[in-house]
């Protein structure tokens, strides 16, 4: 097999840029020591050559099976080291504790399901010690947004809750085939090993209903979820969502778990 044909359902733009393929991947830090990484959507392996160079255990989520074919016929990979679908994966834990992390994850992730490979890097948070991942530049941004900015949201809230996020650099359409009609965006997650001392089912309960209505004061945008009487003892529910920094919503989801607690909704967190 000499060549993959890029599939539109897949969001496919295989990055052609050698240089660029280079600097992702000197773009890891190895933060928390992972022995593992693991790269989504591989492709014809631009990225995957430069990464089999790194002292990690490397394996592949991909869907494609051209591109899983490629990559074997052309002594890229082995079939053990492919996952399938990241979105289905489930990252095993290393048994030596010695490592703060056990996972890194890397890749040029297909824009239609970018979001969702966010959230499932935050689902598995206490396992995965850094995440460098080429966005649509915009995706990027707002991952990255400080409260304030006019795309500052559910994601950046969520993500910079659990990682500090770091927009590394802009990649231009010219980088891959076939051209995507947008500029890219490479960022940074690193773990911050201090998880919010909330419930985190709360805490994206409360922040997505925050930004749903992100033009409404946030005592009209959370009336479904503050509980009945709740005191405003932070004197922010005359704000709106995008005013808020990250701490500050980890404090109001310990609020009304508090509340929430009292009036024995859910029970405290341990």
């Amino acid at each position: 097999m000499e060549r993959v044909s890029p599939k539109k359902q897949l969001g496919q733009h295989f990055l052609t840029d050698v240089r660029l393929a280079e600097k992702v991947a000197q773009s890891l830090s190895g933060w928390g020591n992972y022995p593992n990484l693991l790269e989504i959507g591989p492709g014809t392996g631009q990225l995957t050559r430069h990464l089999l160079h790194l002292p990690y255990r490397l394996w592949l989520a991909e869907v494609d099976q051209e591109s899983i074919q490629y990559l074997l016929t052309h002594q890229i990979a082995e079939q053990e080291q492919m996952v399938g679908d990241f979105l289905r994966w489930t990252p095993t834990p290393c048994p030596d504790q010695a490592n703060q992390a056990c996972w890194g994850v890397v890749g040029n992730f297909p824009y239609h399901i970018s979001t969702e490979i966010v959230f499932k890097v935050l689902e598995h948070h206490q396992q995965i010690g850094e995440c460098v991942g080429m966005f649509q530049r915009e995706v990027a941004q707002r991952i990255c947004a400080p409260h304030g900015n006019k795309v500052y949201g559910i994601t950046s809230v969520l993500t910079q809750a659990f990682f500090e996020a770091e927009y590394l650099f802009t990649v231009n359409e010219g980088a891959f085939f076939p051209p995507p009609k947008v500029k890219s965006g490479v960022l940074r997650l690193r773990n911050r090993w201090s998880p919010p001392p909330c419930d985190h089912r709360l805490l994206f309960r409360v922040v997505k209903a925050a930004f749903n209505q992100r033009r409404k004061m946030l005592s009209n945008a959370l009336s479904q979820v503050l509980p009945e009487g709740f005191d405003d003892r932070m004197k922010i529910l005359h704000l709106r969502a995008e005013q808020l920094p990250v701490q500050a919503f980890v404090e109001l989801t310990l609020a009304v778990q508090e509340a929430l607690s009292q009036q024995g909704s859910i029970p405290p967190k341990s």
